[in-house]
Order: structure tokens, then C-alpha cells, then sequence
């Protein structure tokens, strides 16, 4: 079990990527606090996972909502090793002046500025325990931006360049951070990504695209973050780890 002990906090975690990742997480040996705004979809996920997973309501936009996920997961399970920030949103797919103001912001406020606000609850706990793990969820948007998602393309560069700068800010402590940064994936968010109906031309419009030939999978996504969250990974940071079928290069 490569995660043997380790207790971790997943946002976004009542479906799609985080809900893989507090799965996988669980059964490599973690303990996981399942943490989404969707209580009711959070609760179901860490009631499959049993006495290893707890379900944390929690608005990641939200400052004192974070602060009260890291207290209920240091009150249940005694520490944090790991955070995986996966909680993130996108506006439709559009030209870029089409996007209304409110939507930027809830944008950026969940993609980035939770991770600001994350930051600040845990970094002093992690350095207190002499080291730790941050894994942002980017992506490849932020990487080989395309037009259409211009907003959304740039929070995305946000996460993967602030994954950089805090690797290099926080190696002191032995935090490390990395940036996962998936291709698009059969999420709820799909339709947004793609601008279209998802329909199986649209689909093989897109997947064309992608060497590998399919969309990301959660367990893709999961997969990653379990080697970047365990000791094997022990000299990897300031990482933007693609996972995306060859799509980015």
C-alpha cells in the first residue's frame, strides 16, 4: 500500500476525478476527508469507503469552510499529509467577450483562489509535522491553451505556474507541489469544455485529437495522484504532470 497511513483532504470529491482519487486513495492504505459543496454526494462516497473516509461539506471559495475541513480532518484522523486541491469549474465554451463577469469570478474563485485560501490552512500544519504534499488540479488548458475557454485556459496556467512557484517557495519545509494536469474528460463539465452537445461525433471530433485516441478517465487522473501523493515520489516537485494521451505535445 503506497499510501500506507497517510491522511489526506480531496475537494471536489462527490464525483468525477475526486471522487476516483479518494477511492484509490483509501484502498493504497490512506484516510481520506471527501470534501465537496454536494454533501449528500460527498456522504455517499465516503459511506462506500467505510471508517477510512469521513464527508466534509465545504465551499472551497470560502475561507472559514476550509478552515473547518482541515479541523475536522486533523479532529477525525490526527494530521494532513496530502491535499489534493481537484475542486474546479469552467464557463462554456464561447469567445472570450461573451463571458459575463460573474462567471470569471466563480471561475478563478475556485480554481485559484481556493487554492490561496487552502494554502494558508495547511501550510502551517504541514510545517509543524516537518513536511507534506500538495497536488493542484490543472490541466492541459493551461498548458496548449485553445480558443473558446480563454478564461477558463487561464486560471488553468494560474494552478500550473502557482504549483511551480510553491514547490520552490515551500521545498524548504519538505512540502512538495505538483501540478496534475489532465485532457479533457468524460466529467460533468464536458459539454461546457467542448462548446457542443456531447454527441459521438462531437466526441471523435475531439479524441482526434489525442494521440492516445480516448478522452481521460478518473482513474487516469487518480492513478497520478496516488504515485505524486506516496514516497515514490519522494524528489518530484514543481511538476506539471500531464496526463493526456500525448494531447500537449
Amino acid at each position: 500500500m503506497r499510501l500506507k497511513d497517510k491522511v489526506a483532504i480531496v475537494t471536489g470529491a462527490a464525483s468525477g476525478f475526486g471522487a476516483e482519487i479518494a477511492r484509490q486513495y483509501v484502498a493504497e492504505g490512506a484516510k481520506v476527508a471527501v470534501a465537496d459543496i454536494n454533501a449528500a454526494g460527498a456522504q455517499s462516497v465516503a459511506d462506500a469507503l467505510g471508517a477510512n473516509a469521513i464527508a466534509v461539506s465545504c465551499d472551497v471559495t470560502k475561507r472559514a469552510d476550509i478552515d473547518a475541513l482541515v479541523a475536522a480532518t486533523v479532529a477525525q484522523f490526527g494530521r494532513v499529509d496530502i491535499v489534493v486541491n481537484n475542486a474546479g469549474w469552467t464557463h462554456k465554451n464561447q469567445p472570450l467577450l461573451d463571458v459575463d463577469e460573474a462567471t470569471f469570478d466563480r471561475v478563478y474563485n475556485i480554481n485559484v483562489k481556493s487554492i490561496f485560501h487552502m494554502t494558508h490552512a495547511v501550510v502551517p500544519l504541514m510545517r509543524q509535522q516537518g513536511g507534506g504534499v500538495i497536488l493542484n488540479i490543472g490541466s492541459t488548458a493551461g498548458i496548449r491553451p485553445r480558443p473558446g475557454l480563454t478564461w477558463y485556459n487561464s486560471s488553468k496556467g494560474a494552478v500550473n505556474l502557482l504549483s511551480k512557484s510553491m514547490a520552490v517557495e515551500l521545498g524548504p519545509d519538505k512540502i512538495r507541489v505538483n501540478a496534475i494536469c489532465p485532457v479533457m474528460g468524460a466529467t460533468g463539465l464536458l459539454e461546457s469544455f467542448m462548446g457542443m452537445a456531447d454527441t459521438p461525433e462531437n466526441r471523435k471530433k475531439f479524441i482526434a485529437t489525442i494521440p492516445l485516441g480516448r478522452l481521460s478517465e478518473p482513474k487516469d487522473i487518480a492513478r497520478a495522484a496516488v504515485f505524486l501523493g506516496s514516497d515514490d515520489a519522494e524528489f518530484i516537485s514543481g511538476v506539471e504532470f500531464p496526463v493526456d494521451g500525448a494531447r500537449t505535445v
